[in-house]
């Protein structure tokens, strides 16, 4: 696989810092609050990438990631070599690209400076903790994503790190924690930053999608939750873990004694933003929605694949079927429904190790349109509940804090105290036969492209 600078997505982790420490502050400023009401601090963040902290005091490379995919060839060489199948039977989980454990390959291979210099390896949130309080530490949620973790005995492992040739980063991980558990309290040089009060405590946080689980009140494994936001997040909760793959992950959840089961690509809403950007800027959801409904069902086929893929062997977006009679709200539309059946795939791989849920839980930037949510149900032949929130993550993290410091017993206490259901959304039997199909059609291009590697 040739793998191009494109595929980069870095950031500079102090602008980082600064940008999130502004929004704090200005946030408690909105909000006309008095800092030191606030009882603790919950943080939460995209999962997988890297934030790697220096001897030195400061970043020791930027920060990469979800979405990079710079460490592709060297997850191609463990798959052909046996590496990846070994760390799997540890991990629960097959390494991907934008773990940690792919990265700090790739760092060691191609920046041995940064790699030698690093002292903490962080996680998105850990990162902000680590600045707000000082204190080096690794919530298990988002630590467990990173198939350096031996998952059943929850604790970093020895093997991991050799089998990935980078067993100098053992000594560089943080003190595992619990998500409601505290982590520390806001530094004097950090309140100055950020406005929160000196001293005021700060939990452990927890991985967007365990917030956004929790959030939505999906906390025992009855129900499925779905986010859509860059990646296409889908997920339920098991006391019990599923055989790791690449498209099925295990991790740790929220509550100790389960897992998250998940599956997930880089392959949702997001792809609507390159839409809207290119060719109809500015637009709303009100007014894509309205397009699409203008748009008859037509079989032009939309792979979302801006961002990475969850299908082996195909690399790039594309769309399949084009003529010269479709119309830019045709286009639209085939972009909403390509978005829908990538999920689908991920719901329908879910569904092997559990039986159908009564209802889907779905949350993210498609939950603005009513038209997509009504897509899903039609799709995925399940009713579909919206939760009356926007940021369900911050919820999560909120409920995380909350718990730490006893406003709520645990997390189900918090759920059912502070989660409603804003809609709800029923398949219509008329369309699920016509979604059926095209669907079928979908999945059978998609095997097609990967066989020709496109």
């Amino acid at each position: 696989v040739n793998v191009s600078k494109n595929v980069y997505n870095d950031r500079d982790m102090n602008l980082m810092w600064e940008i999130t420490a502004k929004c704090i502050r200005e946030t408690i400023q909105k909000a006309n609050i008095d800092p030191k009401d606030i009882k603790s601090v919950g943080c939460s963040g995209h999962g997988k990438g890297l934030y790697p902290w220096g001897k030195d005091g400061k970043p020791a490379y930027k920060a990469i990631a979800s979405t990079d995919r710079r460490a592709l060839n060297i997850v191609r060489e463990w798959e052909e070599n046996g590496v990846s199948e070994k760390a799997s039977e540890i991990s629960l989980q097959t390494v991907i690209e934008c773990q940690p454990a792919a990265l700090l390959a790739w760092l060691k291979k191609y920046e041995r400076d940064a790699y030698d210099n690093i002292q903490w390896v962080f996680e998105a949130k850990d990162y902000i903790r680590f600045m707000l309080t000082s204190e080096p530490m690794a919530e298990v949620t988002d630590y467990s994503g990173t198939s350096l973790m031996d998952l059943r005995k929850v604790e970093f492992s020895k093997e991991l790190f050799t089998l990935f040739g980078i067993e100098e980063m053992y000594d560089c991980m943080p003190k595992l924690c619990y998500s409601y558990e505290l982590c520390g309290y806001v530094t004097k040089e950090a309140a100055s930053l950020t406005g929160l009060a000196e001293g005021t405590p700060v939990c452990g946080g927890m991985f967007d999608i365990d917030a956004c689980a929790v959030g939505m009140n999906v906390i025992d494994p009855e129900m499925i939750a779905v986010i859509t936001g860059t990646w296409s997040i889908n997920e339920y909760v098991s006391k019990e873990h599923v055989p790791g793959n690449v498209s099925t992950k295990n991790s740790l959840f929220a509550v100790p004694g389960y897992y998250l089961i998940e599956e997930s690509s880089p392959t949702s809403a997001g792809n609507l933003d390159w839409y809207i950007n290119n060719f109809q800027t500015n637009m709303l959801y009100k007014e894509c929605d309205k397009l699409v409904e203008e748009a008859a069902f037509n079989d032009i086929l939309f792979y979302p694949f801006l961002y990475g893929t969850n299908a082996r062997n195909v690399n790039n977006a594309s769309f399949v079927g084009l003529n010269l009679g479709h119309s830019k709200e045709d286009v639209l539309r085939a972009v909403y429904e390509g978005v829908v059946y990538s999920h689908r795939m991920h719901v329908d791989n879910l569904l092997r190790y559990r039986e159908k849920p009564k209802t889907i839980r779905i949350s993210g930037g498609s939950t603005n349109s009513d038209v997509w949510m009504q897509m899903f149900a039609d799709c995925l032949g399940i009713p579909c509940e919206v939760v009356d929130a926007k940021e369900l993550g911050a919820l999560g993290a909120c409920m995380a804090a909350g718990v730490q410091v006893g406003v709520y017993k645990d997390y189900q206490d918090a759920a059912d105290k502070m989660v409603s259901i804003k809609r709800s959304f029923e398949p219509r039997s008329e369309y699920i036969a016509v979604y059926d199909e095209k669907y079928a059609r979908y999945v059978k291009v998609l095997n097609a492209l990967g066989k020709v590697g496109v």
